[in-house]
């Protein structure tokens, strides 16, 4: 049996979680806050770590202009560069790279007696489209586990987006949509920017990828060329075309655009065959923007922490393995996990925008 640490234990923690989210007493603050909060400070944009909650919030410079486009320009969001010190009473903040997404951070506090490190979500391979994870030592380190198994282990991007490359080139020559499905926030910009090593044709992009598609193109990542799907041009023609949609849009009526598609994930679940299937995607492809099984257990290993805490995922293996070898480790309870919330809501918005317009045009 693993420990687990109920919301608002350990009164003398730096960082306690409790029912408004990580709360740091000591400095007045929450991080990731799901409930009211005066002061928040944000690891990145997704949605189940960036809520409009907050009166004043902290983060990364590259982060600023995700988390206006997601919870709105009227916020009061101050960028933080990374590696700057901030004070919020009797501790010390900084920002450093999560190497999760474009501008996603590690949050390290550090307080009168001990420094503390929150990773939100992170991963330890290298990717083109935003900052590489930065090692932080810490005393105690609160992790993600989202894939804390062993069977999660993650070939490197370049190998994947061959893979991807060549399937659409299967569908080039078969004159069929390829239709992958990725997060509109990180994975489908890091796809866009994988290819650019085999390709520089233009790929098509749902309205969830499109506006932050461009957020990434204004921050100078290098992808490829893309082009707005237009829901009210039926002229345009798909075949043999790549097309980038969050997974939200899968099934729904706005995939009647791509007759006889060929459709693919891109995750890290897709590891295990059988989600594929139970998904119904013709192809899966393994890539991911999370720290897989070596890169979770070697990170611990190098932060010298001699406490590990873990949010969201399959945090009980981890614990477990980790108090089999020693180390003082427990759960926290938090809401974190379900990043593809975002996506889900605005490919439903989009998919009925198109059932309407068709049932208007009388097709």
């Amino acid at each position: 049996m693993t420990d687990r640490v109920s919301p608002d234990s350990g009164e003398s923690d730096l960082i306690r979680a409790t029912e408004q989210g990580l709360v740091c007493s000591e400095g007045g603050f929450v991080i990731d806050p799901w409930k009211e909060c005066n002061v928040a400070l944000i690891t990145h944009a997704h949605a189940d770590h960036a809520r409009p909650v907050a009166q004043t919030y902290y983060a990364s410079e590259s982060c600023v202009p995700l988390l206006k486009h997601r919870l709105g320009e009227e916020l009061d969001i101050r960028p933080v560069p990374f590696g700057e010190k901030l004070t919020f009473n009797n501790t010390q903040v900084s920002f450093h790279p999560a190497g999760h997404v474009l501008g996603s951070a590690q949050i390290r506090v550090e307080g009168p007696q001990s420094v503390w490190v929150f990773t939100g979500d992170f991963k330890r391979d290298a990717d083109p489209s935003c900052e590489p994870f930065e090692l932080v030592q810490c005393d105690t380190f609160i992790t993600e586990a989202t894939f804390a198994l062993p069977v999660y282990r993650w070939q490197a991007g370049p190998v994947v987006a061959e893979q991807i490359m060549s399937w659409w080139h299967e569908m080039q020559a078969a004159q069929r949509p390829a239709v992958l499905f990725a997060y509109s926030l990180g994975k489908a910009q890091r796809v866009l920017s994988e290819l650019t090593a085999f390709t520089d044709q233009s790929v098509y992009l749902h309205g969830a990828v499109n506006g932050l598609t461009n957020l990434y193109r204004n921050a100078g990542i290098n992808m490829l060329p893309t082009q707005p799907i237009d829901l009210q041009d039926r002229r345009v023609d798909y075949r043999g075309r790549l097309i980038l949609a969050p997974p939200g849009a899968s099934g729904s009526a706005w995939m009647k655009r791509f007759p006889n598609a060929s459709t693919g994930f891109c995750s890290g679940w897709m590891r295990v065959r059988g989600n594929r299937r139970r998904r119904g995607y013709d192809r899966g492809f393994v890539l991911s923007d999370h720290a897989d099984w070596p890169g979770l257990l070697t990170t611990i290993e190098e932060t010298g922490a001699k406490r590990v805490l873990t949010t969201h995922g399959q945090a009980s293996a981890l614990v477990r393995l980790l108090c089999e070898q020693g180390v003082d480790a427990a759960e926290l309870q938090t809401h974190y996990g379900d990043e593809g919330e975002d996506d889900l809501s605005v490919a439903t918005a989009e998919a009925s925008t198109e059932e309407s317009t068709t049932k208007d045009s009388g097709n």
